[in-house]
């Protein structure tokens, strides 16, 4: 099961991490569906499903199928199995595969961050502008900036691949983890506080199942995700800046809630 040691899963914990990012974007659209306490449940259980299905299931059919020694990264391993078993044009289709899975994280990564400036703005943390919207109520100003820092971060691949690249994607998968630990702290402290407040496990519209165990262990692999990375010494720096860019976020923040008071 570990040909190179139990060692190589810390350092490619980050990189799986930043795969499976996005899942919490969930909770970002709840606040734009109509029926949330239906719908929201249902995506949780077919993303859910999805990643045991397409992630989990196809790592088990790789690794039955191609011994580790031949798994390399100059061609995908799925590209391999499928030529492997006879299926013509298998580059091509994977080629595909790969594009469509890009815009569909390059759209849900767009919304995502759109969502959250105008969220900011409209709170009053970023300026008011970056909140308007359009006739058709797409904040046009926020989604263009987006899109412009999107644009900016794939140029780097180009001209800074083994640095501002590297430190983007480690900032990135590092950023995720994070918000996923938040997310378990937040629903740790929601269940104890609606308790509290005498109100029945029954109101809820969705229960998650396996609480606390399961946000429990979630917080905790989140969290040693995060520190053991400091043992990998290309992933190191994205630690370090990703703590001073929350410090500076933190800071912002501070000012911007005095000068409010003020």
């Amino acid at each position: 099961l570990f040909p190179n040691g139990f060692g190589a899963v810390f350092t490619t914990i980050l990189a799986v991490n930043f795969a499976f990012s996005g899942t919490e974007l969930i909770g970002i659209t709840a606040g734009e569906v109509e029926d949330p306490g239906t719908t929201v449940p249902r995506a949780i259980r077919a993303t859910l499903a999805r990643l045991a299905i397409f992630f989990i299931g196809s790592i088990i059919v790789i690794a039955a199928l191609i011994p580790w020694e031949k798994a390399g990264v100059e061609e995908s391993p799925f590209v391999t199995v499928l030529s492997r078993i006879g299926v013509p044009y298998a580059g091509t289709l994977m080629n595909i595969v790969i594009l469509a899975a890009i815009l569909s994280a390059a759209n849900s990564g767009l919304y995502a961050s759109t969502r959250m400036l105008w969220s900011l703005a409209n709170e009053g943390t970023l300026p008011k502008v970056l909140a308007r919207t359009n006739r058709f109520g797409v904040p046009a100003l926020a989604m263009g900036l987006s899109m412009v820092g999107g644009l900016a971060s794939l140029l780097t691949s180009t001209y800074a691949a083994s640095t501002v690249y590297l430190v983007l994607v480690s900032v990135s998968g590092l950023a995720v983890v994070l918000v996923w630990v938040v997310i378990a702290a937040c629903h740790l402290s929601f269940r104890r506080r609606w308790l509290a407040e005498g109100r029945s496990l029954e109101d809820l519209a969705y229960r998650a199942p396996g609480y606390p165990w399961v946000s429990i262990a979630a917080l905790g692999l989140s969290m040693a995700s995060c520190l053991l990375i400091v043992f990998d010494p290309e992933q190191r720096a994205g630690l370090a800046i990703t703590a001073v860019f929350l410090v500076v976020c933190y800071v912002g923040y501070w000012g911007v809630n005095r000068r409010v008071s003020l």
